[in-house]
This record gives C-alpha cells, sequence and structure tokens, in this order.
C-alpha cells in the first residue's frame, strides 16, 4: 500500500495533473530549465568539457525523468496491468523522450557509429525541445489548438501543396530555359506561396512574370488561410480555460 501510495504521488508530480500542485509546478520548472540548457550545446561547432559534462547531466535527468514515468505507466492509463508498462515505451512522448535520451549515451556512439552520419547523432538531441510540450501550459494550448482544427489546416495544407505542384508545372512549361530542373521550379513556387522571393531563381520572359504576379497574389491568400485558422483556435482555448 505503501509503495503504491509513493508511486501515485510520483505520478501526480512528474504528470502535473493536478494544476495546483506546488510540486508539480516545480517539477515542471525544473524540466524545462534542463530542456533549455541541454540545447546550449548544439549552438556551438566545438566540443569542450564544459559542455560534455552539462550534456550528461542533462541527459541524467532525462532518464530519471523517463524511468519515473515508466514506472507509473498504469496510473497514466488507469489500467493496473503489467500493459501498460509495455504500451507507454511506444507513446508518442515517450519515443521523443528516447530518442533525446540515445545521441548523448557513450554506449550507443561507440557501438553504433553508422549514426554519427552527417552528424544526425548530435542533431537529434534538437528533439529536446518537443519534451518542452509537457511542462508548458501554454504549449499544451497551442497543441490543443493544432489537434481541434487539424481538418481545416489539412485542407489548407492540401491546398497548398496543390498550389506549389500546379505553379510549378505552369512556370517549368512557359520559362523552362530559366529552369534547371522541376525541383527549382517546385522551389520558386514554395518561395513564392510564402512570399519570400530571395530572387536566386526567378523568370525573365512577360509570360513568366505574368505567372510570377498571379501566384504571389494568390500566395498570400492562402498563407493567410491558416493564419486565421490558428487564430480562431488560439482564442476559443483561450477561453475556454
Amino acid at each position: 500500500m505503501e509503495r503504491n501510495f509513493i508511486r501515485k504521488r510520483i505520478y501526480g508530480i512528474v504528470s502535473a495533473s493536478d494544476e495546483k500542485s506546488k510540486s508539480g509546478s516545480i517539477y515542471n520548472l525544473i524540466m524545462m530549465f534542463f530542456i533549455i540548457i541541454s540545447l546550449i550545446p548544439l549552438a556551438f561547432k566545438a566540443d569542450s568539457t564544459f559542455f560534455f559534462i552539462l550534456d550528461k547531466v542533462c541527459v541524467s535527468v532525462f532518464i530519471l525523468d523517463y524511468a519515473l514515468r515508466l514506472i507509473t505507466a498504469d496510473y497514466k492509463y488507469g489500467k493496473k496491468s503489467i500493459l501498460s508498462f509495455v504500451r507507454y515505451p511506444f507513446s508518442f512522448m515517450a519515443i521523443i523522450d528516447l530518442i533525446s535520451i540515445l545521441p548523448s549515451l557513450t554506449v550507443l556512439n561507440n557501438g553504433f557509429k553508422v549514426l554519427r552520419i552527417m552528424r544526425m547523432v548530435r542533431a537529434l538531441r534538437v528533439l529536446r525541445v518537443f519534451k518542452a510540450a509537457r511542462y508548458s501550459k501554454s504549449i499544451r494550448i497551442i497543441a490543443a489548438v493544432f489537434k481541434k482544427s487539424k481538418e481545416p489546416l489539412t485542407a489548407v495544407g492540401t491546398l497548398a501543396i496543390a498550389y506549389v505542384l500546379i505553379s510549378a508545372l505552369i512556370i517549368f512549361n512557359v520559362e523552362p530555359d530559366s529552369f534547371n530542373s522541376f525541383f527549382d521550379a517546385v522551389y520558386w513556387a514554395t518561395v513564392s506561396l510564402t512570399t519570400m522571393g530571395y530572387g536566386d531563381i526567378y523568370p525573365v520572359t512577360t509570360a513568366g512574370r505574368i505567372v510570377t504576379m498571379i501566384s504571389s497574389i494568390f500566395g498570400i491568400a492562402i498563407v493567410a488561410l491558416p493564419s486565421g485558422i490558428i487564430t480562431a483556435g488560439y482564442m476559443s482555448e483561450i477561453n475556454k480555460n
């Protein structure tokens, strides 16, 4: 009974199920702190002893957090069964936790050197940013907005992809000399959609410029659609909370 009470108390702290719990709030702040400082070494090319120690301290905290969540998985799913402990490692956030931990383990780096290609192991640490979604109320609100607005955002995303591909096909055939490949045309259409216009690839004929003007006008309209959807969903979620 005492063991179960301790595990239940641990679950209440690490899951922040009670927003009024001071211990849960402190735990969230501590984890956010370690997540932020764990990303500092990624801003520097050169490795140092300080960064090495900092990374090992942070990953130790993340391992402890992972272990605490694993041993309280039955409370998370509300089922007193061993299946809860088997199910948890395959949950989305648990996978994010694991992937953010593995690159910092010396055993992994020595045993699987293939993962060092293109410094991907180091880059995987950036996934620790996603851990912040568990400890920040603001991020949880934004995640809820995206979840509730999934269908309209998917529709807008499909429209944007169709717009890019159609614009790329048109400009690629109207002005083939300015684009070496269809990918260049897709790149041009993408930067036109976002109204960035880097200027490294651009049409030079009158027909191509007309297509560009029309594409840019429609691009502004398409970019504005998800902004309105997200803003409406955010205000609704704020009022609800």
